[in-house]
């Protein structure tokens, strides 16, 4: 008795489990133009065969963020939104070039997006 109730709680709570769809990671960093990472940047990501964007993200300490997006074949625009970002010495900011992203499948893709005085 006691073996069927334990085969039927596992078999309950594997059913309560959601199923993860398959996703990509982009993963990125955003540069100042000295060479550092910048915190706070909003990074917008939009998929290459569209003109909404999909995702924000900012940056954090280490300058870095990261966006999941469907798996599957597909190119990514990631650029910079500088709008409003102010350094500590005053100086502003131009977001720099979009950085184009490409993904085959369930992966990881690093990038950097490179901003300028």
């Amino acid at each position: 008795m006691l073996l069927v109730l334990l085969a039927i709680n596992a078999e309950a709570r594997d059913r309560e489990k959601p199923e993860l769809n398959p996703y990509a990671l982009i993963f990125g960093t955003v540069w100042g133009p000295d060479g550092r990472p910048l915190y706070g940047v909003k990074v917008k990501i939009r998929r290459s065969d569209e003109q909404k964007v999909r995702w924000e993200q900012y940056s954090n300490h280490t300058g870095e963020f990261a966006q999941r997006v469907p798996a599957g074949k597909a190119d990514y625009i990631i650029f910079a939104d500088v709008k409003g970002y102010k350094l500590p010495s005053g100086k502003h900011l131009k977001p720099g070039s979009e950085v184009t992203v490409h993904v085959e499948n369930d992966e990881r893709a690093d990038t950097g997006i490179h901003l300028e005085w």
